[in-house]
């Protein structure tokens, strides 16, 4: 590749990696074209799996201010990156890896933070962010019941006492 071909590349890469709300890093080595392509479906449109020479990867990575993919990046990588969910995107490459075995979690890199090939795999065990407003959405309506119950509470038990009152007086007179 000529130095003009590898500079484009390398402002294509920090595009993306600039782009990208989260990056995973896999090893692709053993995978057919039709499992790659499977993959590809299963990540959906706002994810893109693509394969690059780690020496251009790498300085794209450090162009968009992402540090510490030195390491990962060695031997042959394919870079998932993510637009939008990505732990969603983390649950499709986990059971996709589980699947075939061919395809190894090398790392990932989201909100700032790089995961190693464990950590990368636990971003996967996380609740989405449906899932969590979901629960938050839960809370916030038991919390409000449990409120309004104890609003409707105090005013009952006055009542009930006013008339345990004024039925004694009523009984004494």
């Amino acid at each position: 590749m000529k130095r003009p071909e590898k500079e484009a590349v390398v402002a294509q890469l920090t595009e993306q990696f600039r782009n990208a709300d989260a990056v995973y890093l896999t090893e692709y080595r053993g995978l057919t074209v039709p499992q790659i392509s499977d993959l590809r479906e299963k990540l959906g449109r706002d994810t893109s799996y693509t394969v690059a020479k780690n020496t251009l990867a790498r300085i794209a990575a450090k162009e968009a201010g992402i540090d510490g993919l030195d390491e990962i990046l060695a031997g042959p990588t394919a870079i998932t990156f993510v637009k939008g969910d990505f732990i969603e995107a983390a649950k499709v490459i986990r059971d996709f890896a589980k699947e075939n075995k061919a395809l190894v979690i090398k790392g990932a890199a989201a909100d700032g933070t790089v995961y190693d090939a464990e950590g990368a795999v636990k971003l996967a065990d996380l609740k989405s962010r449906p899932q969590l407003l979901a629960e938050f959405a839960g809370d916030v309506k038991a919390t409000m019941a449990k409120a309004a119950y104890l609003f409707n509470a105090l005013p009952t038990k006055a009542v009930r006492t006013i008339d345990a009152l004024r039925e004694k007086q009523e009984k004494a007179a």
